[in-house]
Protein backbone atom coordinates (compact mmCIF):
# COMPACT_ATOMS: atom_id res chain seq x y z
CA UNK A 1 0.00 0.00 0.00
CA UNK A 2 0.90 3.29 -0.49
CA UNK A 3 1.75 5.90 2.34
CA UNK A 4 -0.64 8.79 3.17
CA UNK A 5 0.73 12.38 2.82
CA UNK A 6 -1.03 15.10 4.25
CA UNK A 7 -0.56 18.25 2.05
CA UNK A 8 -1.37 21.55 1.16
CA UNK A 9 0.38 25.40 0.80
CA UNK A 10 -0.06 27.23 4.13
CA UNK A 11 0.09 30.45 5.49
CA UNK A 12 2.82 31.43 7.73
CA UNK A 13 0.71 31.13 11.11
CA UNK A 14 -1.24 28.10 9.72
CA UNK A 15 -4.13 28.52 7.23
CA UNK A 16 -5.22 26.98 4.57
CA UNK A 17 -7.63 30.09 3.65
CA UNK A 18 -8.86 32.60 5.00
CA UNK A 19 -12.22 33.04 6.61
CA UNK A 20 -13.67 33.10 3.06
CA UNK A 21 -12.10 30.15 1.74
CA UNK A 22 -10.20 32.27 -0.46
CA UNK A 23 -6.42 30.98 -0.94
CA UNK A 24 -5.11 34.82 -1.19
CA UNK A 25 -1.30 34.46 -2.10
CA UNK A 26 -0.41 31.05 -0.29
CA UNK A 27 -0.42 29.97 -4.52
CA UNK A 28 1.84 33.02 -5.67
CA UNK A 29 5.23 31.02 -5.98
CA UNK A 30 3.59 28.28 -8.25
CA UNK A 31 3.42 31.09 -11.00
CA UNK A 32 6.53 33.37 -9.64
CA UNK A 33 9.35 31.84 -11.12
CA UNK A 34 10.37 31.23 -15.16
CA UNK A 35 10.68 27.23 -14.84
CA UNK A 36 7.15 25.41 -15.89
CA UNK A 37 6.46 23.00 -14.09
CA UNK A 38 4.72 20.87 -16.89
CA UNK A 39 4.30 21.08 -21.04
CA UNK A 40 1.52 23.69 -20.35
CA UNK A 41 2.93 26.12 -19.11
CA UNK A 42 0.38 27.74 -16.90
CA UNK A 43 2.16 27.06 -13.22
CA UNK A 44 6.21 28.55 -13.63
CA UNK A 45 8.17 28.54 -10.38
CA UNK A 46 11.71 28.42 -8.91
CA UNK A 47 13.64 25.70 -10.70
CA UNK A 48 14.46 24.19 -6.85
CA UNK A 49 10.53 24.22 -6.21
CA UNK A 50 9.62 22.60 -9.65
CA UNK A 51 12.25 19.74 -9.13
CA UNK A 52 10.61 19.11 -5.69
CA UNK A 53 6.84 19.73 -6.52
CA UNK A 54 7.08 17.68 -9.79
CA UNK A 55 8.95 14.24 -8.00
CA UNK A 56 6.33 14.57 -5.29
CA UNK A 57 2.87 15.15 -7.67
CA UNK A 58 4.25 12.11 -9.79
CA UNK A 59 4.14 9.71 -6.99
CA UNK A 60 0.60 10.74 -5.91
CA UNK A 61 -1.86 8.13 -7.43
CA UNK A 62 -4.77 9.79 -5.45
CA UNK A 63 -6.13 12.62 -3.39
CA UNK A 64 -8.72 12.51 -0.89
CA UNK A 65 -10.25 15.74 -0.22
CA UNK A 66 -13.87 16.82 1.35
CA UNK A 67 -17.04 17.77 -0.08
CA UNK A 68 -16.30 21.12 1.21
CA UNK A 69 -13.13 21.71 -1.23
CA UNK A 70 -14.73 19.85 -3.92
CA UNK A 71 -17.79 21.91 -4.19
CA UNK A 72 -15.56 25.03 -4.05
CA UNK A 73 -13.71 23.88 -7.09
CA UNK A 74 -16.52 22.71 -8.90
CA UNK A 75 -15.15 19.44 -9.01
CA UNK A 76 -12.80 20.25 -10.73
CA UNK A 77 -14.46 19.94 -13.89
CA UNK A 78 -14.75 16.41 -13.45
CA UNK A 79 -10.48 16.50 -14.29
CA UNK A 80 -8.75 15.51 -11.14
CA UNK A 81 -6.00 18.28 -10.13
CA UNK A 82 -2.29 18.24 -10.82
CA UNK A 83 -2.36 15.24 -13.11
CA UNK A 84 -3.45 12.77 -10.48
CA UNK A 85 -5.07 9.89 -11.66
CA UNK A 86 -8.27 9.52 -8.68
CA UNK A 87 -10.35 12.32 -6.40
CA UNK A 88 -11.85 10.41 -3.09
CA UNK A 89 -14.38 12.70 -1.77
CA UNK A 90 -15.67 12.19 1.58
CA UNK A 91 -18.66 12.95 1.99
CA UNK A 92 -22.30 12.55 3.53
CA UNK A 93 -24.09 13.37 0.11
CA UNK A 94 -24.51 11.84 -3.35
CA UNK A 95 -22.91 13.66 -6.29
CA UNK A 96 -23.43 16.81 -7.26
CA UNK A 97 -26.84 16.74 -10.04
CA UNK A 98 -25.83 15.70 -13.39
CA UNK A 99 -22.53 14.16 -12.33
CA UNK A 100 -20.90 12.39 -14.50
CA UNK A 101 -20.61 8.87 -13.78
CA UNK A 102 -17.27 8.10 -15.51
CA UNK A 103 -15.29 11.07 -13.98
CA UNK A 104 -12.39 9.76 -11.68
CA UNK A 105 -14.18 10.80 -8.44
CA UNK A 106 -16.11 8.32 -5.98
CA UNK A 107 -17.73 9.71 -3.56
CA UNK A 108 -17.79 7.78 0.02
CA UNK A 109 -18.83 8.22 3.55
CA UNK A 110 -15.98 8.57 6.13
CA UNK A 111 -12.67 8.87 6.59
CA UNK A 112 -11.65 4.61 6.79
CA UNK A 113 -14.05 4.11 3.35
CA UNK A 114 -12.06 6.88 1.40
CA UNK A 115 -8.79 5.56 2.79
CA UNK A 116 -9.72 1.82 1.93
CA UNK A 117 -10.56 2.77 -1.65
CA UNK A 118 -7.88 5.60 -2.10
CA UNK A 119 -5.31 2.78 -1.76
CA UNK A 120 -7.22 0.30 -3.84
CA UNK A 121 -6.94 2.97 -6.33
CA UNK A 122 -3.44 3.65 -5.87
CA UNK A 123 -1.34 0.21 -5.54
CA UNK A 124 1.88 1.48 -4.24
CA UNK A 125 1.57 5.20 -5.29
CA UNK A 126 1.14 8.21 -2.73
CA UNK A 127 -2.41 8.34 -1.24
CA UNK A 128 -2.38 12.11 -0.43
CA UNK A 129 -4.82 13.77 1.83
CA UNK A 130 -6.04 17.80 1.69
CA UNK A 131 -5.15 19.62 4.66
CA UNK A 132 -8.14 21.08 6.72
CA UNK A 133 -10.68 19.24 8.10
CA UNK A 134 -10.76 15.93 6.61
CA UNK A 135 -6.79 15.88 6.88
CA UNK A 136 -7.24 16.63 10.61
CA UNK A 137 -9.54 13.79 11.06
CA UNK A 138 -7.05 11.26 9.41
CA UNK A 139 -4.35 13.19 11.42
CA UNK A 140 -6.00 12.82 14.80
CA UNK A 141 -7.13 8.77 13.65
CA UNK A 142 -3.45 7.97 13.13
CA UNK A 143 -3.63 6.96 9.15
CA UNK A 144 -1.52 9.92 8.25
CA UNK A 145 2.25 8.79 7.59
CA UNK A 146 3.74 12.13 6.54
CA UNK A 147 2.59 15.96 6.69
CA UNK A 148 3.67 18.06 3.66
CA UNK A 149 3.60 21.85 3.64
CA UNK A 150 4.17 24.54 0.86
CA UNK A 151 4.64 27.50 3.92
CA UNK A 152 4.03 30.99 1.98
CA UNK A 153 5.28 34.11 3.27
CA UNK A 154 1.96 35.70 4.42
CA UNK A 155 -0.05 35.69 7.77
CA UNK A 156 -4.01 35.14 7.84
CA UNK A 157 -4.27 35.52 11.20
CA UNK A 158 -7.86 33.67 10.88
CA UNK A 159 -9.42 31.32 8.28
CA UNK A 160 -9.32 27.94 7.49
CA UNK A 161 -6.89 25.74 9.69
CA UNK A 162 -4.02 23.34 8.21
CA UNK A 163 -4.87 20.61 10.74
CA UNK A 164 -8.45 21.55 10.79
CA UNK A 165 -9.86 21.08 14.34
CA UNK A 166 -7.49 18.63 15.73
CA UNK A 167 -6.97 19.69 19.89
CA UNK A 168 -4.86 16.96 20.94
CA UNK A 169 -0.86 16.94 20.55
CA UNK A 170 0.72 14.69 17.87
CA UNK A 171 4.36 14.33 17.66
CA UNK A 172 5.93 14.89 13.84
CA UNK A 173 9.80 13.97 13.33
CA UNK A 174 12.48 16.39 12.73
CA UNK A 175 11.36 18.62 9.42
CA UNK A 176 12.86 18.07 5.91
CA UNK A 177 13.44 21.61 4.66
CA UNK A 178 13.66 23.21 1.12
CA UNK A 179 13.79 26.88 0.47
CA UNK A 180 12.23 28.20 -2.87
CA UNK A 181 11.22 31.48 -4.05
CA UNK A 182 8.24 32.84 -2.56
CA UNK A 183 7.61 29.14 -0.37
CA UNK A 184 9.44 26.83 2.14
CA UNK A 185 9.13 23.45 1.70
CA UNK A 186 8.48 21.02 4.82
CA UNK A 187 7.84 17.20 4.79
CA UNK A 188 7.53 15.75 8.21
CA UNK A 189 7.26 12.16 8.99
CA UNK A 190 4.15 11.27 11.69
CA UNK A 191 5.92 10.02 14.92
CA UNK A 192 5.12 6.22 15.49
Amino acid sequence: MGRVVMYASVSADGFIADEHDRPGPLFDWLTSGDVPLDESGVLKMSQTSRDYTRAYWDRVGVTIAGRHVFDLTDGWEGRPPGGIDHVVVVTHRPPPEGWDPKAPFHFVDGIEAALAKAQELAGDRLVEVAAGDVGGQFLAAGLVDEVRMDVAPVVFGSGKRYFGSVDAQHLLEDPEVLQGDRVLHLRFQVHR
